[in-house]
């Protein structure tokens, strides 16, 4: 595939290894050089100008009650770490940074951001919110902890672990012959439709969940299914992974409950819109998974 997936393509070496040190964790905490990424109610501090992430020193919020801030990785052996600043009240004007930086939505800055600043945030996001979400043991009720600089939790009370959860979701681009079959959901623009998907199940895998999810949605008996690519979907912590389905069957019976409609496009119609000259019909952007689908089958026969 020719663009990058967004939100992935990290620069950050994770240390998966080197994080199980204490005293390396402890080092790398009181470093002068170690960088921070202030994160509110699960928006990313970004700079105005140019366009890219903003980075802080420990100093910028030493006043302000936080959890522990989450290592994400390091780059240059500087560490870079993620830390919550939801308990500020108007952010901007406390930090004091309202004319250089805001706290914006991931999902409407993405575009606007550098590959590599996009990922870090995705990470920074989804890491942010599964801690916040689990304070308590799911098995007792304790309160827990988090170790390895923030890599999963641990019960004080009965030492249960726990590691932060990615949802596998299924999303498919369902063709045959030379027509793609997309959907568009309850509420959305006029003219947009996307490629289907749902949650992977417990007890299938990603074949089985592509052809249940099409058939339950569309009434389409799918055969063949091919895995195209994957993204990280922070939103909070989804991994989209990303098929083509081969149809068998042709009549579409919509579940009005998950879809409003649910169409056959033929490859031109769908290059018109992907280049923009479709007025009554649109795909999903190129930060989305789907956008990347569709132009894949759609730019296949020019490979």
């Amino acid at each position: 595939m020719g663009d990058p997936i967004p939100f992935t393509g990290s620069p950050l070496d994770r240390e998966g290894l080197r994080r199980r040190e204490r005293a390396w964790l402890d080092a790398r905490r009181d470093d002068a050089a170690s960088r921070f990424l202030p994160v509110w109610q699960t928006k990313p501090l970004i700079k105005h100008e140019p366009r890219e992430l903003a980075w802080a020193k420990r100093e910028f919020f030493e006043d302000l009650e936080v959890p522990e801030p989450v290592l994400l990785g390091t780059k240059d052996d500087v560490a870079h770490y993620a830390v919550d600043v939801s308990a500020a009240e108007k952010p901007e004007e406390s930090f004091g940074i309202a004319d250089v930086a805001s706290f914006e939505d991931l999902r409407a800055a993405v575009a606007t951001l550098p590959v590599a600043d996009a990922a870090i945030a995705a990470q920074a996001r989804s890491m942010v919110d599964w801690h916040a979400r689990h304070m308590h043991c799911a098995v007792c009720g304790g309160g827990t902890r988090a170790v390895q600089g923030g890599t999963n939790r641990i019960c004080f009370e009965c030492q249960a672990e726990h590691f932060p959860r990615t949802d596998p979701v299924a999303i498919a681009a369902i063709v045959r012959g030379d027509r793609c079959l997309l959907g568009r959901g309850p509420g959305w623009p006029a003219g947009m439709f996307s490629a289907l998907a749902g949650f992977v199940e417990a007890g299938e895998n990603v074949e089985e969940a592509v052809r249940r999810e099409v058939m339950e949605e569309a009434g389409v008996r799918v055969g063949r299914v091919s895995y195209v690519t994957s993204q990280p979907w922070p939103f909070p912590s989804s991994l989209m992974i990303g098929c083509i389905g081969h149809a068998e069957t042709e009549e579409l019976t919509v579940d009005l409950v998950e879809l409003q409609e649910a169409r056959w496009f033929t490859r031109d119609a769908l290059r018109a819109a992907l280049e923009g000259r479709r007025s009554d019909l649109t795909v999903p952007p190129r930060f989305a998974i789907a956008h990347h689908l569709i132009r894949a089958w759609v730019e296949e026969d020019a490979g």
